[in-house]
């Protein structure tokens, strides 16, 4: 095993980050859980665990840069991609409940006729 001491400078930002990034991605989840509708349910999850992803990764860039040496930049190709997909998913399952309820209304108004 590879034994390697994180400098204080960047033990104590990443250790916070981690914090934030598990507590942001926590209250997504209980917004998941708590909210009653499909439209509070998808808000919650989406900016809380993409901001506690996003602490998670910013902590991991700065771990790896200080053990390193140099710059390490790959958890950033992870980041763009999160902050890209996650929005794009969560208009989609709107976009797609709203078309669902949209037919099944139509539905229940030729049912009534």
């Amino acid at each position: 095993m590879i034994e390697a001491t994180i400098p204080l400078w960047a033990g104590i930002p990443a250790c916070i980050l981690l914090v934030l990034g598990g507590l942001l991605a926590l209250t997504g989840s209980a917004g998941l859980l708590r909210f009653r509708s499909f439209y509070a349910r998808i808000h919650a999850p989406t900016l809380g665990n993409t901001l506690g992803c996003g602490c998670v990764l910013a902590a991991s860039i700065l771990v790896f840069s200080a053990l390193s040496a140099r710059p390490v930049f790959h958890e950033v190709i992870i980041t763009l991609l999160l902050v890209v997909s996650s929005p794009v998913t969560a208009m989609l399952l709107m976009r797609a409940a709203t078309y669902r309820k949209r037919l099944t209304k139509a539905d229940a108004d030729l049912d009534a006729r």
